[in-house]
């Protein structure tokens, strides 16, 4: 695999990712419902696959060659793109009417 699509597969990742938490009401999408799933389980489950997305970019970086080491700023900044793509499935959880729930 190319270094190009490494990086192409990194930030599709990251983009379903970051948007799989607001989707389902399942822990992490596969464990049991929650129908009470809050915004701070959310947030949590956020924070857990933008370490998982970061490993499975470790791990390509690493197989293209010499991992880089990198500053907090590069975290800092990573963090910040990883909130800005999980906007889409935000809007869809909490700013969209929903039929189910429209109320009369």
């Amino acid at each position: 695999m190319s270094q190009t699509t490494s990086i192409w597969l990194v930030i599709a990742l990251a983009f379903v990712a970051a948007n799989l938490p607001f989707l389902s009401q399942r822990l992490l999408l596969a464990g049991p419902v929650r129908p009470d799933k809050n915004l701070a389980w959310r947030l949590a489950e956020l924070v857990l696959l933008y370490f998982v997305v970061g490993g499975i970019g470790l791990l390509l970086e690493r197989r293209l060659g010499q991992i880089s080491p990198q500053g907090w700023e590069f975290y800092a900044v990573n963090g910040a793109l990883f909130v800005t793509l999980a906007f889409p499935g935000f809007v869809y959880r909490y700013l969209l009417k929903h039929p189910d729930k429209a109320t009369p």
